[in-house]
């Protein structure tokens, strides 16, 4: 049977239902005339589906429930605005409950609001995520390795690391709950700095999941508490400990670097003389440097990971260091994988404690504020933000005592 609910205030005798729905014989009313209606009709208008009778929910083709012991199950099938049938269903204990689902449901399939899939998880969110938003990223090595270890864990590793259990959970019942309890989890196994980074990567995964792919119907952690700020790291390498690094590494300053830990070595006075961070000095191409001009170009997947860097006559010399032994478009002959375990490697065999290879960027804009102003010192190392300055410039106060008169 078809169902045709009238407009509000138009109905002739809202007392007959079978003309209230619709009837091919009772089709036509009179708009013109303003009566009042029954309570059965604004039942309807708000999906209170528990006071229309059975027979009339059921010719009117809604949300078909039936009771299953002491359950009852309810089921619809609807044609979105795409054109695409949708059918779903959910076990609920009272028919009334059921019913008012069912009206939920159906309103939602009717105006194209997507519903989430039961099935998929929050790790399958994180590795859509990883494939389609994190490959445009100049940090997609990092983020692909912090999911890894998130979604899969870390087999390879003595001992193995298990998935956390947030991704297992589905995302019809993901909530606060879940990523206070996965914060948790984390606070206790790495700093709080490592948290709030992990955090950023699993927020704008969630973002996107929202916004565009409408997998959640709300954003899951914007009311949790988020791990409080610490203090940002001022530890700057001394003379000695640079020497000790070099000596380590085999590197020479009067020969050309042939071996792979020796061009570390080239790396580490080359990050203090330019402020470049790890991964554009390994992704450095010959293209990009302009000896002569005394600058280079570094790249990257986005705008604010381009810029121009000058070069001082340190560096300049490490460079032609490099070109006596230049094999290829790379400058450095390096992945930034390589770079990274090479330099800890290193610092190990000189008993160098707490020492980031990020922290040679502190002591080389500290060695730069000496010398430039503070906007062109903003845009060679790539600060947008001047108080980004403040977290980087790390002068004793020995230093500032020099500068005294």
């Amino acid at each position: 049977m078809h169902i045709s609910i009238p407009p509000l205030g138009t109905i002739r005798n809202p007392r007959n239902c079978g003309f209230f729905f619709g009837f091919s014989h009772l089709r036509h009313f009179d708009r013109r005339k303003k009566i009042r209606t029954s309570p059965l009709y604004y039942a309807i208008l708000r999906y209170d589906y528990a006071k229309i009778p059975p027979l009339l929910r059921q010719e009117g083709k809604m949300a078909y429930v039936r009771k299953r012991g002491k359950v009852f199950r309810v089921e619809v099938c609807k044609v979105g605005p795409d054109g695409i049938t949708v059918r779903d269903g959910e076990t609920l204990p009272t028919r009334t409950e059921a019913y008012a689902w069912g009206a939920r449901r159906e309103a939602e399939i009717l105006s194209g609001a997507a519903a989430i899939d039961k099935k998929r998880t929050f790790g399958d969110l994180l590795r859509r995520y990883v494939d389609e938003v994190s490959s445009t990223k100049q940090g997609e090595r990092w983020e692909r390795i912090r999911i890894g270890a998130l979604v899969d864990g870390r087999p390879q590793d003595m001992p193995a690391i298990a998935p956390d259990p947030l991704a297992a959970v589905k995302l019809v019942d993901l909530d606060e709950r879940h990523i206070a309890a996965w914060r948790d989890r984390r606070l206790r196994k790495v700093s709080p700095a490592s948290v709030r980074r992990e955090w950023t990567l699993l927020s704008a995964a969630c973002t996107v999941a929202l916004r565009e792919w409408q997998w959640l119907d709300k954003h899951p952690m914007r009311q949790v508490r988020r791990p409080k700020d610490s203090e940002p790291r001022a530890r700057r390498p001394t003379d000695d400990e640079i020497e000790q690094l070099l000596y380590c590494l085999g590197y020479d300053r009067e020969q050309s670097p042939v071996t792979l830990t020796a061009r570390v070595g080239a790396a580490v006075l080359f990050a203090i003389e330019t402020a470049m961070r790890a991964g554009e000095i390994a992704a450095l191409r010959w293209q990009d440097v302009e000896m002569d001009r005394r600058y280079l170009r570094t790249q990257g997947k986005t705008p604010a990971a381009k810029r121009e860097v000058p070069l001082s006559t340190e560096a300049l010399r490490i460079l032609a260091q490099m070109a006596e032994g230049r094999d290829g478009d790379s400058v450095f002959q390096m992945r930034g994988a390589s770079l990274d375990a090479l330099f800890r490697k290193a610092k190990r065999k000189a008993v160098i404690e707490d020492l980031h290879f990020h922290d040679l960027r502190h002591e080389a804009i500290t060695r730069l504020a000496k010398v430039l102003d503070v906007l062109p010192l903003a845009k060679a190392i790539g600060i947008k933000d001047l108080r980004m300055l403040m977290v980087y410039y790390n002068p004793t106060a020995e230093e500032l005592a020099k500068k005294l008169r």
